[in-house]
């Protein structure tokens, strides 16, 4: 076959991928500089459930101490199996690092999925799922929530047939901030799907699934660094998976997902635990006190919730207003247009300066 040089090269492109959405990310804090024309360090960033403590003091000295970045890292981890399995409790052959846990997600679903295969997702809920989803070529099945934001089971179950092979359940979800009951998924795990529970927000819950994953040949728990420890740029995360899926995730991961900075930053984080343990409480302090702040004012209407953020209605007001208005002062929140999410923000939960500054930004809407 003689090579057409004319060819549009675009036309050899996967068709599936050309209608695929692109996931919308948070902006960075020089284009959220740019945005606003408020310097970086004034800004508030209350938008992308990011530490406002950062990561442990020892992270930041053993970074600048490493002298071996020229070196590629060590594509089996070994470095951080023992702390890992120290941390989580499960042997380290149930254990896989990845470069965040977005990356983990993607490598499951290239585990499970054929073309057009089915995932379940619950929504509202996080959006790399659908995403990664249409990306490694399966379909989506979408069972809303009920109005209190938990898990239809019965939805879910009535939804699978048999090109269905994952459902994802966050817990605690984001951006409601619940989490699933244990009896609800159990009954998930036992309709025989792969059933991934994303617990990127575990720490600020402190409830967890992954002492059930070596029992349960069918049930994935996924973690992250980004939250609590404070690691969000550096991309470190970790899934713990039956041990026969956790050897395949391993075949198929490129060699060095995890780089020398992020494998550094997990072992350390690991042996500073208390330190972090001690941001994570402050978080949680925070996080009553602003609550309580909000539903005071009678701007937003709090939901209750078991991780770093909190979900408001917005009770005066218009939510793209409310958003845009505290754009113009450096603060910057989560906005959801969506219909189960309609008129509704997202604020992460800061130091308590920058709670005190947003309460006070949103006394502009208190007159309704």
């Amino acid at each position: 076959m003689s090579y057409d040089a004319r060819r549009d090269a675009e036309s050899l492109i996967r068709g599936d991928i050309m209608n695929i959405a692109p996931y919308e990310p948070i902006l960075p804090l020089e284009a959220v500089s740019g945005l606003s024309g408020v310097p970086v360090d004034k800004l508030i960033k209350l938008d992308g459930n990011e530490n406002p403590y950062g990561c442990s003091p020892r992270v930041r000295r053993a970074l600048a101490e490493y002298p071996f970045y020229h070196i590629y890292p060590d594509p089996l981890h070994r470095e951080i199996q023992k702390p890992l399995e120290s941390y989580v409790g499960v042997g380290r052959e149930h254990i896989v690092a990845g470069s965040g846990s977005d990356e983990l997600i993607d490598l499951t679903l290239r585990v499970f999925l054929e073309p057009a295969d089915k995932v379940i997702n619950c929504v509202p809920t996080f959006g790399m799922y659908p995403f990664s989803t249409a990306v490694c070529g399966g379909r989506t099945v979408t069972v809303p929530r009920d109005d209190a934001y938990e898990v239809d089971v019965d939805g879910v179950k009535s939804a699978i047939d048999g090109r269905t092979k994952v459902v994802f359940i966050a817990s605690p979800n984001n951006p409601t901030g619940n989490i699933i009951q244990p009896d609800d998924l159990v009954e998930l795990v036992k309709t025989g799907i792969i059933v991934v529970v994303d617990e990127a927000y575990y720490e600020f819950s402190g409830k967890t699934f992954a002492p059930m994953v070596p029992e349960h040949p069918n049930l994935i728990v996924l973690r992250s660094f980004s939250k609590w420890a404070g690691l969000g740029g550096l991309r470190a995360g970790y899934g713990i998976f039956p041990a026969g899926i956790a050897g395949t995730i391993r075949r198929i991961k490129i060699p060095y997902n995890v780089n020398a900075a992020a494998m550094i930053a997990i072992r350390e984080s690991l042996a500073d635990v208390d330190y972090l343990r001690g941001n994570v409480r402050a978080i949680i302090d925070e996080r009553g006190r602003l609550s309580s702040l909000l539903r005071k004012q009678g701007v937003l209407e709090p939901l209750p919730s078991e991780a770093n953020f909190i979900l408001c209605r917005v009770v005066r007001g218009d939510a793209g207003d409310i958003k845009r208005g505290l754009e113009k002062k450096g603060i910057f929140i989560r906005y959801f247009d969506t219909p189960l999410l309609r008129n509704m923000l997202r604020i992460s939960v800061g130091r308590p300066e920058q709670s005190d500054a947003l309460v006070g930004a949103l006394a502009k809407w208190e007159g309704g």
